[in-house]
């Protein structure tokens, strides 16, 4: 299924909601990807009419639970919708159900089990809306990305996954987390299928590919190293000129100074929910919170200027490529569900606000997935999908061939 994925199924009809709701029954129990699945019923017209999807439990959704991936707000019932939720009403979408995050969308886990292999980690924050349509559960789900939460779910479960440029679709009615970061996307099987999703939403598509790919490799782990070399020597073989990039040293800055804007802006987010309720927010989270909390704000001002420098940098190196391929994660899934990974590999270019995608590499048939993260340059969506289209259809072949 790599060049056409479940969305593409039914928006032509081969499949509908009823299909979901069966495979919600079958693989639920074992993976736990919801919160709460329940079919929204209406009769909108357009181009997604009957399309059904799921929305991280961040999301609010009139008359769903939504207990932001906490006990404390079990039941939570939403009185207003999302502004992207009723963007996608306003497309025929149908919402299906609320997906597992993890606790305030931070790294205290969630249930949820990766489909591959489910004593690993979906990783996280956007767990459930990964693992959910990785295992046919949904055709596209929402998900948010504040570091690496659509971008290292989709590496380890083996889908597709769009962060989109900072702001371009609406967070108004998603919980926030860090305002100057938290961004919404989402979750498909294909990069075909993302396509589709992204005409369907009213946006340009492009047909036009980039003349050169530009290649930043970071420290990652052997077997995602390996992948990832293999993945540029197949797009090579196949005609993309692929060529190593040389970031500023603002990119390597930009990871540093994401993670202190995190700290700095989720304490103060979230600081009244934690003096209500203490650790049981989440260890993790209570911890951020305590440090973000005893943070001045002389140094979460110097680096929001870092980010500022990072994005006038590398847009002149998108000027020379204009879109750069870097591993989507450090390695595969993680063993256990106690850790939902590392965003080490995505939290730059989401300080960036630029646009990003996560398409699967070949990987041994027994072997975790892995990821290929593209980037390009601000409110360049339409040329990054077709990228991705286009990578993803030569790693498939490239694929194919290797093995017959």
């Amino acid at each position: 299924m790599a060049n056409t994925g479940m969305l593409a199924r039914c928006i032509a009809g081969e499949v509908n909601a009823e299909y979901f709701e069966e495979r919600i029954r079958k693989e639920e129990p074992r993976l736990h990807a919801w919160v709460e699945t329940r079919l929204e019923s209406h009769s909108t017209g357009g181009p997604l009419k009957g399309v059904p999807y799921g929305a991280k439990d961040i999301v609010e959704a009139r008359g769903y639970r939504t207990t932001y991936g906490s006990a404390l707000f079990a039941d939570h019932i939403s009185s207003e919708d999302a502004a992207l939720v009723e963007l996608l009403r306003s497309k025929g979408a149908l919402l299906l159900g609320k997906t597992q995050t993890t606790s305030f969308a931070y790294f205290d886990p969630a249930p949820t089990r990766n489909p591959h292999k489910p004593d690993h980690t979906p990783g996280g924050s956007s767990s459930g809306s990964a693992a959910a349509v990785a295992a046919g559960m949904a055709p596209f789900a929402i998900g948010t990305q504040t570091q690496g939460s659509i971008i290292r779910p989709a590496s380890f479960c083996g889908v597709v996954g769009i962060k989109p440029t900072f702001d371009l679709l609406p967070v108004k009615g998603i919980m926030p987390f860090a305002p100057s970061l938290d961004t919404a996307g989402f979750f498909t099987q294909t990069a075909l299928d993302l396509r589709l999703l992204w005409q369907a939403l009213g946006n340009g598509v492009d047909s036009g590919l980039p003349p050169v790919y530009g290649m930043i490799e970071p420290p990652v782990d052997p077997e995602m190293h390996e992948a990832f070399l293999e993945a540029i020597q197949s797009l090579s073989q196949y005609g993309c000129v692929v060529k190593r990039a040389d970031p500023p040293e603002s990119f390597e800055q930009a990871l540093n100074a994401v993670r202190l804007i995190q700290t700095y802006e989720g304490a103060r987010t979230l600081e009244e929910t934690y003096k209500r309720h203490g650790a049981a927010v989440g260890r993790k989270l209570a911890q951020l919170i305590q440090d973000g909390l005893a943070m001045p704000e002389e140094p979460y001002r110097e680096a929001l200027e870092v980010l500022v420098k990072a994005r006038r940098e590398m847009a002149a190196l998108f000027e020379t490529y204009p879109v750069i391929l870097s591993p989507a994660a450090p390695g595969p899934a993680p063993f256990g569900l106690g850790f939902t990974g590392d965003p080490r590999c995505n939290a730059a270019w989401t300080g960036l606000h630029v646009p990003v995608i996560s398409i699967p590499m070949p990987v041994a048939e027994d072997a975790l997935p892995m990821g290929l993260q593209m980037a390009a340059g601000a409110n360049q969506e339409a040329l990054l999908i077709a990228a991705a289209c286009h990578c993803q259809a030569l790693l498939t072949a490239g694929a194919k061939t290797a093995s017959a």
